[in-house]
Parts: structure tokens; C-alpha cells; sequence
């Protein structure tokens, strides 16, 4: 069996991460797709939280949330933020910084199409970020809504969006013994560029 190749020598990101993330669904115990979310709000305080990966290609890198929601806001008021997913079952990360826009209604149609239905209904009945007075209202809010749409689809909620990252900047790192790691990270000045390559110290 020949040795591993040496992802340092990878020539373009997109498809060292596919790569790793390939790796990362058979090792990883729950949630490969898994990612922190960075953004900032109208003061410039970061906000940090875990979503999930929902589309990858070489557009970029794809979530959906509520648009009216902090990070929905967040992203409307400032069109840029961060990812970072962390698989310590292989020991690696990655990170990326870049620009957001928003995914199209047909793919936010399709991806809610393949949602649980009580994961639909949900999603229509959160008013996420905001205050909420009990437990019990927000699962009377459920209850009502599910007998709204006790036959038929479920429509997608207009707030409910995609939001496409486009990176500028994406990091690899690999954990090696005595914090002697591997990392390096692509960068291109807009979209359209062409990346570089530059190995960082650990």
C-alpha cells in the first residue's frame, strides 16, 4: 500500500475538501457537516454558533436559516462571515472566510422539500432569536400549525432562506504529534481570481 498523498501539495481547495469531507462522513461519530458560523453584529460583536453544512460546490458553501433571525440579520446588514469545521476524529480543520449572497428560492424550495415534516412545521413556527414567552406557547404554536397543514405540503416560509459563503480564504490544518501541525490556506483576491497557496507555521 503506497503512502499518503500529502494534502499540502494540493494544487486548488475545493477539491481537498471534498476530499476531507469524504473522510470526515466515515469517521466522524455524529454531524460531519457540522460548522461554526461567524458573524458580526451592528456593533461589530462577533456572534458564533453551530449549523450545518447543506450544500458544497465550487460556488460555494451553503446553510439555511431564518432570514429574520440574529444571524439572518447579521448577514443582511454585513454580507461577509466565517466557517470553520473541526473533525477530531481525523485530527483536522478547516476555515474559510468570504463573502455571502443569497441562494436562489428554487434551491431553498428544494432543500425544505426534503426537510422532516415536523422539522418544516417547526421552522414556520420559530420566530428564532427573538424572545419567547414559554415552552408551552411555542408548542401550542406547533400544535396549531400542524393541523393547518394536516393535508398537503408544507410551503416554505418566504424568511426562510439559503445563504451561499463565497471564500476568499480557506485554511487546512492537520493535528500532528508535539503540536508539529500541517497547515496551510488558499487565497484569491475576489471570486473570479485565481488562488494562492502559502504553508503557515503551526
Amino acid at each position: 500500500m503506497g503512502k499518503p498523498a500529502d494534502f499540502t501539495e494540493a494544487s486548488e481547495p475545493f477539491a481537498l475538501f471534498y476530499a476531507w469531507m469524504a473522510e470526515a462522513k466515515a469517521s466522524e461519530p455524529n454531524d460531519p457537516e457540522a460548522m461554526a458560523l461567524a458573524t458580526v453584529d451592528s456593533h461589530g460583536l462577533p456572534n458564533v454558533r453551530m449549523i450545518l453544512l447543506k450544500g458544497a460546490d465550487r460556488r460555494g458553501f451553503v446553510f439555511y436559516t431564518n432570514s429574520e433571525s440574529a444571524k439572518g440579520l447579521e448577514l443582511a446588514a454585513n454580507p461577509k462571515a466565517a466557517l470553520v469545521f473541526h473533525w477530531k476524529s481525523l485530527g483536522r480543520q478547516v476555515r474559510m472566510r468570504g463573502l455571502i449572497e443569497p441562494a436562489t428560492d428554487a434551491e431553498a424550495d428544494a432543500y425544505f422539500a426534503t426537510r422532516h415534516r415536523e422539522s418544516q412545521i417547526g421552522a414556520c413556527a420559530s420566530a428564532q432569536s427573538r424572545p419567547l414567552k414559554s415552552r408551552a406557547a411555542f408548542e401550542k404554536d406547533v400544535a396549531r400549525l400542524a393541523r393547518q397543514f394536516s393535508e398537503g405540503p408544507v410551503k416554505r416560509p418566504a424568511y426562510w432562506r439559503g445563504y451561499r459563503l463565497i471564500p476568499l480564504e480557506i485554511e487546512f490544518w492537520m493535528s500532528r504529534p508535539f503540536r508539529l501541525h500541517d497547515r496551510i490556506v488558499f487565497c484569491r483576491a475576489s471570486p473570479r481570481a485565481r488562488w494562492t497557496k502559502t504553508r503557515l507555521y503551526p
